[in-house]
Parts: C-alpha cells; sequence; structure tokens
C-alpha cells in the first residue's frame, strides 16, 4: 500500500501542492487534505476525489503531514495533532519563518521535521522550494519532501540558517517581479502605448529573459552587457536606473524582507 500524505491547510498553497501531487501520479486515495469550511471541503472532494477530513483525523491516518497554514496559526495546529502525532511520521512545514526547533519542540520527542519556503510560481508548476533539515531528519526525510515538492517545480537543499535569506530572495521575490512588471507596463502606458500591448510587451519580455537565463546558463551581467550597445538606449537606461540608485534600493528592500522573516521567527 502506498504511504499517505496529509496537506493540513487547504489554503491557496495547500490546494496547489494537492493538486501538483495529483497531477504528478499521485492517486488521490493516497492524499488527504483538511479543511473546517463544509462548502470548501465539497468543492476539494468534488474537484480532486480526495478525502478531507479534520486535523486530528491526519494526523492519526498519514504517514507524511505536510503542514501549509499562516505562522500565526502554527502553534494552534501543532496543539491540535500533537497526541495523534508517531516518530514514525514526517513533518514538513510550510509556514514562514517557523524554526524546525519550534516544530519539534511541540511535537513528540524524534519526530522528523523539514522546514520548506515555497513561493507562488508554484501555482504553474514553476515553484521554487527551499528544504532545510530538522535535528531528527535523515536524507530519506530530505528525499521524501524533494519528491512531493517537485510537484509544483524545483527545490534546493539549504541549511536552515539561510532560510532567512531565501524567504526574502525567493518566497518575497515574486512579488518583486511584478512590481518591476508594474512598473514597465505603467511607463509603456505613459508613452502612449494600449495597456494590452504595453502588458503583452513586457510580459513576454520577462518570460523570454527569464528562460534565455536558464537555458544558457549565462551570467546575467553577460546577458545584459549583450543588450547594452555602447551610447544606445539601453545604456541610457541602466545610467537612469543606476542614477537612481537601483541597484542599492533592491539590496535595501531584500535585506529588510529578511530582518522581518527573523522578527516573524522570534514572535
Amino acid at each position: 500500500m502506498s504511504a499517505k500524505v496529509a496537506v493540513l491547510g487547504a489554503g491557496v498553497m495547500g490546494e496547489t501542492l494537492l493538486s501538483g501531487l495529483i497531477r504528478a501520479g499521485r492517486r488521490p486515495e493516497d492524499l488527504l487534505i483538511t479543511e473546517r469550511r463544509e462548502e470548501r471541503a465539497a468543492e476539494l472532494r468534488e474537484r480532486y476525489g480526495v478525502d478531507v477530513v479534520s486535523n486530528l483525523d491526519a494526523a492519526k491516518q498519514a504517514d507524511t503531514l505536510v503542514l501549509v497554514v499562516k505562522p500565526q496559526d502554527m502553534p494552534d495546529l501543532l496543539a491540535e495533532i500533537a497526541p495523534a502525532v508517531q516518530p514514525t511520521q514526517t513533518v514538513i512545514s510550510l509556514a514562514a519563518g517557523i524554526t524546525t526547533k519550534f516544530v519539534e519542540s511541540r511535537l513528540p520527542e524524534g519526530v522528523a521535521v523539514v522546514r520548506v519556503m515555497p513561493n507562488t510560481p508554484a501555482l504553474v508548476d514553476e515553484g521554487m522550494a527551499a528544504i532545510s533539515r530538522g535535528a531528527h531528519c535523515d536524507e530519506s526525510h530530505l528525499e521524501l519532501a524533494e519528491s512531493l515538492l517537485a510537484a509544483t517545480g524545483r527545490v534546493v537543499r539549504v541549511p536552515e540558517k539561510q532560510q532567512d535569506a531565501v524567504t526574502a530572495i525567493s518566497g518575497s521575490g515574486p512579488a518583486y517581479i511584478f512590481f518591476v512588471v508594474e512598473s514597465m507596463i505603467e511607463a509603456g502606458v505613459h508613452m502612449g502605448l494600449p495597456r494590452s500591448t504595453a502588458t503583452d510587451l513586457v510580459v513576454q519580455t520577462v518570460v523570454g529573459s527569464a528562460k534565455l537565463l536558464r537555458e544558457t546558463g549565462e551570467h546575467p551581467t553577460v546577458l545584459r552587457e549583450r543588450v547594452t550597445s555602447p551610447g544606445g538606449t539601453t545604456a541610457a537606461a541602466v545610467r537612469e536606473l543606476e542614477d537612481h540608485k537601483v541597484r542599492a534600493a533592491f539590496l535595501s528592500a531584500i535585506e529588510a524582507a529578511r530582518n522581518r522573516s527573523r522578527d516573524l521567527a522570534a514572535e
């Protein structure tokens, strides 16, 4: 019999992981998801053919528990499931700023905990997830986490002390990209382009640039310089970005995100 996986939390990321697992070949009967609202539970049953159960029942039935709740909800969730959790189970936490030590301290001794920082491109199977081992993890637990998260994108292993930086770079990162895209579209509209045309131009430029980075393996500086002819239009634009200290602003913004992640963990 296949190992049973329970996704605790049916928000956007919880449903994203569930749907990704099914697309990757997991059988609905080997999956559980938790949701208190009956209307939402019925929707999930209809859409995915999975059992929707309580958090406690999920902890009793599943071999792997994937905790996909807001950081502020994690203490209550752990208190609820702790009586049913066994040292033979694996717990995977996707809550920002919640350390493996925090989760381990609220569960029975010996439970393997893996910490994950995902991001929203998982919605289109292009997510980036960073995983870190807890005190009781071995290679098999990390491989299990990788196999689950690979259903919605790429996975990388990092020491847990780097998770705040990961949160700032890739967890929050899509928002920075959307901010740049939004700004470029507004510039196009300002210069007389229809909004739909500006949107098409910018979105495809971003998609194509990302694909170029991934498929060529070239350093972004090299690719940027290939577009930047001496005395040309791109050089004029880059000079303005440098004059306005955009590079420094990104550094400050990402450091602020990292520091907030640390604050959340401390709280």
